[in-house]
C-alpha cells in the first residue's frame, strides 16, 4: 500500500518550510487556474487537481472518478506531489496553481485562503456539505465564515490495535477507562515479562506525527473539546496545566521501558522505527497493543494479518478518563478540496468530489474511509473501517480533526514534531514544552 498517513504523505520535507514561506499577495489570485476548457462543462472540458495523494491511493481515487468523467464529458487530471504544502504555495504565488487542491491540513487551506488565492465554494458544494457533512466538518472548510471546500476522505484515530485470541486465552479484558489501559499495560507486562506496547515514530521528515497523535487523544479526552479547541488557537498554551497533564499520561506508557518498545528496543528505539513496522510485530505476536488510526488496518493486513473481531488483529478506541461517558470521543483526520478557480467545470467537480456518490464510489474499491453522511458503511473493506464510519456518522460522537494538522505548521509540522523526536530521546517535559510553545508565530 502506498506509505502514507491519511491526511499527510511521509516524507515531505518541504512541509517544515511553510511556516516561513511568505505569499505575496498582488499575484495569481482566484480565477487563474490554468485548466483547459473556457468557462462552461462539457466534452473536452480538463479540471486540474493537486493532492499529496500518491501510489496505489492515487490509482484509486483516478478509478473512483473515472465512470462519472464519462458522463460528464469533464476529464480530470491529478498530480501527485510529495512537496506540495510548499509547492501548492509557489504555485498560487507564481500564477500557476491548479483548479483544484486537496489539502490535507485545514491550516493550510485557511492559510491560502485568507491570501485570497481560493474562490469560495459554488452553491452546489454548500449544499451537499450542508446536507451531508456534520457542522464540525464543515468548519474545518470555513475561513472567516466563508464556506471554501468540502471535505473528501478521513480517519478515525486513537486504535489500540491487539490480538483477540491472546486476550482471550489470558483472561484480558478490554479497558473501559485510561486508568484501565494503564493498568491492563501493567498486567501484561507483570504476567509476560516483556514490554507490551510496540511504537514507532519514523516517518523520514515527517518523524513524530505518531506521537502527536498520543497527545491530541488525551488532550481530548481528559480535558475536552473546549480545551482542545483553545489550545489550537493557542488560548491553552502548550506550557498550561493540561497540556503538560497529557504528556504526563502518555509518558507513563511511551517512556516507560518496561512497556515499550516490544520487538525493537527500548523507549530510545522509538524516534527510529519506521511507523508502518509494529504491523508485523502485531501479526507475529512480538508486540501485543499499539496505537494507530483506522487506516493502519492495511499495514496489518500487507503483514499478513486478518483484522476481524474474531480475527488475527482487531482494535478497541483509546479509552476516556471517565468511565460511562455517552458516545464516542476521537481525533482524526482528513482532507479538504478548495478550488482556486471557478469555471462551471471546476465547480462541477468540486461539487461531485463532496457528493455522497462520489464517497461510496472510492470506499468500494477499499482502504479509505469518509465522514460524508450519505456513505453506506458496509461500503467500507473492512470491518474496523465500517466501525468507524459509522463512529463518524453518530450524531452523539465528539470529533476533533488533528490538532497538529489545524496548528500553523510551524508548530503542528515543526516544533511539535521535533518535540516528540526528542521527548522519546530524553528531553525534560518542561523543556520540551517550552520548545513547542515557541514555535508559535508571532502573530
Amino acid at each position: 500500500m502506498a506509505m502514507m498517513r491519511r491526511g499527510r504523505v511521509i516524507g515531505t520535507a518541504s512541509v517544515l518550510a511553510l511556516g516561513g514561506l511568505v505569499l505575496a499577495g498582488c499575484t495569481g489570485g482566484p480565477g487563474t487556474g490554468d485548466g483547459d476548457g473556457g468557462g462552461g462543462s462539457g466534452e473536452g472540458d480538463v479540471v486540474t487537481v493537486y493532492g499529496t495523494i500518491s501510489g496505489t491511493e492515487a490509482d484509486l481515487l483516478n478509478e473512483s472518478w473515472a465512470e462519472w468523467e464519462e458522463e460528464s464529458g469533464i476529464d480530470i487530471e491529478y498530480e501527485a506531489s510529495q512537496e506540495f504544502e510548499a509547492q501548492i504555495a509557489v504555485r498560487a504565488q507564481g500564477g500557476n496553481a491548479p483548479d483544484l487542491a486537496i489539502f490535507p491540513q485545514p491550516g493550510l487551506l485557511a492559510d491560502m485562503a485568507s491570501r485570497d488565492y481560493l474562490v469560495p465554494a459554488p452553491e452546489a458544494v454548500a449544499e451537499n456539505v450542508a446536507e451531508y457533512w456534520s457542522e464540525d466538518w464543515a468548519e474545518y472548510g470555513t475561513v472567516d465564515g466563508t464556506l471554501y471546500g468540502a471535505p473528501l476522505m478521513a480517519s478515525v484515530k486513537g486504535w489500540i490495535w491487539y490480538s483477540p485470541s491472546t486476550f482471550e486465552e489470558n483472561g484480558w479484558e478490554i479497558p473501559t477507562t485510561w486508568q484501565g489501559l494503564l493498568d491492563l499495560t501493567a498486567d501484561i507486562q507483570a504476567e509476560t515479562g516483556e514490554p507490551p506496547w510496540c511504537v514507532g515514530f519514523g516517518s523520514d521528515a515527517a518523524t513524530g506525527w505518531p506521537g502527536t497523535d498520543w497527545i491530541e487523544d488525551v488532550v481530548l479526552r481528559q480535558s475536552g473539546p473546549e480545551v482542545y479547541d483553545q489550545w489550537v488557537a493557542n488560548e491553552v498554551a502548550f506550557t498550561d496545566e493540561p497540556i503538560a497533564s497529557a504528556f504526563d499520561e502518555v509518558g507513563t506508557i511511551l517512556l516507560d521501558p518496561d512497556y515499550v518498545n516490544a520487538g525493537f528496543g527500548g523507549v530510545g528505539s522509538i524516534g527510529t522505527t519506521p511507523f508502518g513496522d509494529p504491523a508485523n510485530a502485531l501479526v507475529s505476536g512480538e508486540c501485543l497493543l499499539h496505537h494507530q488510526a483506522s487506516f493502519y488496518d492495511g499495514f496489518i493486513t500487507d503483514a499478513g494479518g486478518e483484522v476481524a473481531e474474531d480475527g488475527d488483529i482487531w482494535a478497541f478506541l483509546t479509552p476516556p478518563f471517565e468511565d460511562g461517558a455517552e458516545g464516542s470521543v476521537v481525533t482524526g483526520g482528513g482532507e479538504i478540496v478548495g478550488a482556486f478557480d471557478d469555471r462551471e467545470a471546476v465547480q462541477e467537480v468540486q461539487a461531485y468530489l463532496s457528493s455522497p456518490e462520489w464517497a461510496n464510489s472510492r470506499v468500494e474499491l477499499g482502504g479509505v474511509i469518509s465522514a460524508n453522511n450519505g456513505l453506506d458503511p458496509e461500503n467500507a473493506s473492512s470491518e474496523i473501517l465500517s466501525e468507524a464510519i459509522e463512529i463518524l456518522q453518530d450524531p452523539e460522537t465528539t470529533f476533533r480533526f488533528d490538532a497538529s494538522d489545524l496548528m500553523p505548521s510551524a508548530v503542528g509540522a515543526g516544533t511539535f514534531w521535533q518535540g516528540m523526536r526528542d521527548w522519546v530521546n530524553g528531553t525534560d517535559t518542561a523543556t520540551i514544552l517550552e520548545q513547542i510553545e515557541a514555535g508559535w508565530p508571532d502573530s
